[in-house]
C-alpha cells in the first residue's frame, strides 16, 4: 500500500481510504494494520485498532476498540476511546475517482480533553497533523506523462458520533475529572462543493467539527456549573478547618487560596 494513501487524512479517513486500494476481501486487515501502523506518524500519538468486522456482501465494517493517544506533556494516557465505529461504502464507487461513503457512525466516544499552560490535548493534536501533512511531498501518486498528478477523492454522505463523553482534566483536580455530555455531530456531504474531497480536507473538516463540540457552550457550561459547586465545596472545607490552617502557617493558606483561585478562573468565569 502507498505511502500518500494514509498521510493526508488521520485515523478514521485512512480507514476510508484503505477501502480505495484493497477492495473489499481483505478490508479486515488492511485497516487495522493502516491504522495501527500510519497513525502514529499522522498524528505523533499512539493510535491502536483492536479489531475490524467485515461484511463482504454489503462492504461494511465495524471498527472495534479505537484508541488516540495524548501527545507528549500531557498526563492523561488517552485522548479518545471509541468501541464501535460503523463504515458503509458505497461499493458501486469503489473503481470511480470519487468513493462515496454513504455513513460513517462513532458511536459513544470517550474523549478525555486535558488542559494545560494556555492549550489543550486537541489543539495539539491537530497541530501535529497540520505538520504532517505539510512536510508529505508524496500526497499524491506520479503522474503520468503529460497528466497532473491527482490523488483519490472521497464523499462523505453521513459523518455521525453520537452519545458521546468529555472528561475534562487538569493537574488541579487531581484524579477526579468533570464530565459533559457530548453534543451529536451529524456532518452531511463532506466533500461535495470540489466533487469529493482530499483525505486531507476531509480530515481537517471532521476534526476541526468535533474540536468545536468539545469546546462548545453546551459542554463549558456543564464543566462550569461542576467547577463551581467543587469550588464552594472546597471554600467550606477551609470554612471549617480555617483554625487548623490559621496555626499551620501561611505558606498553608496561600496553598489553599491558589487552589481555589485555579478552580475559578478554568474557563474565564
Amino acid at each position: 500500500m502507498k505511502k500518500w494513501i494514509l498521510l493526508g487524512g488521520g485515523a478514521l479517513v485512512a480507514v476510508i481510504i484503505t477501502v480505495l486500494v484493497v477492495g473489499v476481501s481483505n478490508l479486515g486487515p488492511m485497516i487495522k494494520n493502516a491504522v495501527n501502523t500510519y497513525g502514529p506518524e499522522i498524528t505523533k500519538t499512539k493510535v491502536k485498532l483492536g479489531d475490524v468486522g467485515v461484511s463482504l456482501l454489503s462492504a461494511e465494517a465495524e471498527l472495534k476498540d479505537f484508541l488516540l493517544g495524548n501527545p507528549e506533556g500531557f498526563k492523561s494516557s488517552q485522548a479518545m476511546r471509541v468501541k464501535s465505529i460503523h463504515l458503509n461504502v458505497d461499493e458501486k464507487s469503489l473503481t470511480k475517482n470519487t468513493i462515496t461513503i454513504d455513513k460513517i457512525e462513532v458511536v459513544a466516544p470517550e474523549i478525555t480533553y486535558e488542559k494545560i499552560r494556555g492549550t489543550d490535548n486537541f489543539q495539539t493534536i491537530m497541530n501535529n497533523v497540520k505538520k504532517s501533512i505539510g512536510a508529505d511531498k508524496t500526497t499524491a501518486p506520479p503522474a503520468e506523462k503529460g497528466k497532473k498528478a491527482e490523488g483519490k477523492k472521497i464523499l462523505i454522505k453521513n459523518f455521525i458520533v453520537r452519545d458521546g463523553k468529555v472528561n475534562l482534566t487538569m493537574a488541579v483536580l487531581g484524579e477526579n475529572p468533570l464530565s459533559a455530555d457530548l453534543p451529536d455531530i451529524h456532518l452531511k456531504n463532506v466533500g461535495q462543493k470540489k466533487g469529493g474531497a482530499s483525505p486531507a480536507e476531509a480530515f481537517k473538516e471532521i476534526f476541526a467539527a468535533l474540536y468545536t463540540k468539545i469546546t462548545s457552550p453546551a459542554v463549558t457550561d456543564v464543566l462550569n456549573k461542576e467547577l463551581k459547586k467543587l469550588t464552594t465545596d472546597t471554600q467550606a472545607v477551609t470554612q471549617k478547618t480555617k483554625k487548623q490552617l490559621e496555626d499551620a502557617g501561611q505558606s498553608a493558606k496561600d496553598e489553599v487560596k491558589a487552589t481555589t483561585d485555579k478552580l475559578k478562573g478554568i474557563f474565564g468565569k
